[in-house]
């Protein structure tokens, strides 16, 4: 790849993520510059985009236009759900998917964004499954165990949820797990525990997790937990009030549950019910076979 090229692509890249990460859900470009886009890497060699588009990331705007040479400022708008990002949005083989997966993982192993979480955290705790899994769950953030071994639920809470999993007939290959925070949240003073992640950290870091979501096009996501619901659909009435209830996210069917840590420290048949409930639910969406068993379990004789 040219030298040229690379530097513009990583200067795109970099101001479409500044972008999102300011609340943009939309773009626009040129058709023109659309079509040079789908050239050979050689023929976008010779793209550019004027200086006077990239001063503009110091403010938010919500549509802007990639340039070539001599081209007009017209540009047609396009939804964000088809709103190509060179080299990673919508992927069109395996192969390319699995790069900008690589890719996007490289970015966030090197993210350094939240300097007190960069400085204290042993893993940067990316992800876990199939890229190409049809359910998807989302935590809040890793624990110490997550992040003394760099993956995400693999502590007692982590050992319950592939238990879940498992009983739905699906392994945690299958399916892929994340959190909305890649980096355990810090505890400074503390030698144990943990804390919830502060709003600004989450809105840091779930431009990381919108790519995850974007490259893997899951069917269903499951969001365990209060907090992580909050991280994704903001302020809610609460995830006792939620859980059970379809909800949307980014175009995706979103079921919020309990998280599995609740079920440790309550473990009335009542509640494993209720997230049992809710994952016949998803089986359900997912057009997967259901047993009578499976219908059964944690019901009372």
């Amino acid at each position: 790849m040219p030298d040229d090229y690379g530097q513009l692509l990583d200067a795109t890249i970099q101001h479409l993520e500044d972008l999102k990460s300011r609340g943009a859900r939309n773009v626009a470009v040129a058709p023109e510059t659309l079509r040079a886009l789908a050239q050979p890497a050689a023929a976008k060699s010779q793209i550019s985009i004027p200086k006077s588009q990239m001063d503009k990331a110091s403010t938010p705007p919500q549509e802007f236009s990639l340039a070539l040479p001599g081209e007009t400022q017209s540009a047609t708008p396009i939804n964000r759900e088809h709103a190509t990002k060179v080299g990673v949005r919508n992927p069109q083989s395996a192969i390319e998917k699995a790069a900008a997966f690589a890719a996007l993982r490289e970015r966030a192993l090197a993210c350094v964004k939240c300097p007190h979480l960069a400085s204290s955290r042993k893993s940067v705790v990316f992800g876990v499954g199939s890229i190409d899994a049809q359910l998807m769950f989302v935590g809040e953030a890793p624990g110490a165990d997550e992040d003394e071994q760099g993956e995400p639920f693999v502590g007692k809470a982590g050992q319950l949820l592939t238990k879940i999993i498992q009983a739905t007939g699906l392994s945690r290959a299958d399916v892929y797990i994340a959190n909305i925070l890649k980096c355990r949240p810090d505890t400074p003073g503390q030698s144990a525990g943990n804390r919830k992640p502060t709003s600004d950290e989450m809105a840091t870091c779930i431009p990381y997790l919108h790519e995850q979501i974007d490259l893997i096009r899951p069917k269903v996501i499951m969001a365990l937990g209060a907090t992580a619901v909050e991280g994704l659909l903001g302020k809610t009435l609460g995830i006792t009030k939620l859980r059970g209830a379809w909800k949307t996210y980014r175009g995706t069917p979103l079921m919020p549950t309990y998280h599995p840590a609740y079920l440790l420290r309550n473990q009335a048949m009542s509640e494993k019910r209720k997230v049992w409930e809710d994952m016949l639910a998803v089986m359900e969406k997912l057009e997967m076979p259901i047993s009578e068993k499976q219908r059964n379990y944690f019901l009372k004789a």
